[in-house]
């Protein structure tokens, strides 16, 4: 038998080694105690912002991860270790150690050379997947059965919340990291809005990867027209055990919602035709610092090119429905991109997600960096005088942009 703190002290030691630690896990209660967790995993995690020590919670029904900084790091293990947990396995690159507490308190430890592979550091080991398929989150909607399998029928659902969480990570990570985006605080969290959010899939797939996975204080609010919205997605907020400074939600029009202090990150994910136009502009009103936007619908510009004279230059490309629908897609698309790099943002268009798992797969990400570009308003000028054709979003930002 060996003195339980001194026992602890040597756990404390491996758990902080940030090169040396494989695997932790701690599990049972002592006697006559009560423990916050019914079970505790920690390992090393190499992110994008450096070496990160990973802690999940389980509580009775749900997983929670939170990846701890170096400065942040050590107080998160002393938390661990002042709770009354009756076994700790912990392995490193050397060793495997065993403590169990016993009925009256002393420790029976037991250490042995460890063998087997180096440590995997990736975050996203196995598949690469930055949203694991029983991650609580899933479960909660409906995407995973309760045994953590992704549904057959809601697999395109599970890609579109994957690459969400990969490319938001990416953006954000970048922000950060040139100054871009404010670090945020415990006091005061990052504001995130999610205009036309519905059933909210994607809106808890940004807080998943930013509160969850990141670790980022986060304030969401989910942004749509209809009150069943609403209802369903307090419900699923709550089964999460997200409070409302955490992630709320209010029934509105995108171009009505008045948000105080304004959103730092504006997500609008597939919204409807104009209703694009309608988030971006609040994004430019709002000065927010990142938004990321999957258009749909681009009915605006294909009626107005289909009023063009049979015979006016590039006809082809407008005669038949077909290609004038898609031809629309891309010039509505172009012209927003010029019109939000005008206004002092650096602006990508890349693919969301693969066109096997949706056909609306373009996403317009910009992150806000101060500098206009007078080339893109004069290409903007160009196209529209060319097509003869007057996006909405030029509307709402007025004609001098």
């Amino acid at each position: 038998m060996t003195d339980l703190d001194a026992a602890l002290a040597d756990v404390r030691r491996r758990l902080l080694d940030a090169d040396g630690l494989v695997s932790a896990v701690a599990a049972g209660r002592r006697r006559g105690a009560e423990v916050a967790w019914r079970r505790v995993e920690l390992r090393y995690v190499d992110l994008t912002s450096g070496r990160r020590l990973q802690v999940t919670t389980y509580d009775a029904t749900q997983a929670h991860t939170a990846n701890h900084d170096p400065a942040s790091a050590e107080a998160a293990v002393d938390a661990l270790l002042a709770e009354p947990f009756g076994n700790w396995h912990v392995e490193t690159t050397a060793e495997v150690l065993q403590l169990r507490v016993t009925k009256k308190g002393a420790a029976s430890l037991h250490v042995r050379a460890r063998e087997g592979a180096p440590p995997e550091r990736r975050h996203d080991r196995g598949k690469t997947r930055l949203v694991a398929e029983d991650d609580p989150l899933l479960v909660a909607l409906g995407i995973s059965t309760p045994e953590g399998r992704v549904k057959p029928s809601r697999r395109d659902k599970y890609h579109q919340v994957e690459e969400l969480a990969r490319l938001l990570d990416a953006t954000v990570s970048e922000a950060l990291a040139k100054g871009h985006l404010r670090t945020p605080t415990p006091g005061d969290p990052l504001r995130v809005v999610d205009l036309g959010c519905g059933n909210a899939y994607l809106t808890f797939a940004a807080h998943r990867l930013l509160a969850g996975l990141r670790g980022l204080p986060v304030s969401l609010v989910g942004v749509d027209t209809k009150e069943q919205s609403r209802r369903h997605n307090e419900e699923v907020a709550a089964r999460l055990g997200l409070g409302e400074g955490e992630a709320r939600f209010v029934v509105g029009r995108i171009d009505e919602v008045e948000l105080d202090p304004a959103p730092e990150v504006v997500l609008a994910l597939h919204a409807c035709d104009t209703a694009t136009d309608d988030a971006l502009a609040r994004t430019l009103s709002w000065q927010a610092s990142v938004v990321l936007a999957a258009p749909c619908c681009h009915h605006d510009l294909a009626a107005q090119l289909r009023r063009r004279p049979a015979d006016a230059p590039g006809s082809l490309l407008t005669r038949d429905g077909i290609l004038r629908e898609r031809f629309a897609d891309t010039l509505t698309d172009a012209l927003r991109s010029a019109l939000v790099r005008d206004a002092g943002y650096r602006v990508d268009v890349v693919e969301f997600v693969d066109s096997a798992h949706t056909p609306r797969n373009t996403l317009l990400r910009a992150v806000r960096t101060g500098g206009r570009s007078p080339a893109a308003r004069a290409e903007f000028d160009a196209l529209t005088e060319t097509w003869g054709v007057r996006p909405r979003l030029a509307e709402l930002v007025g004609g001098e942009g």
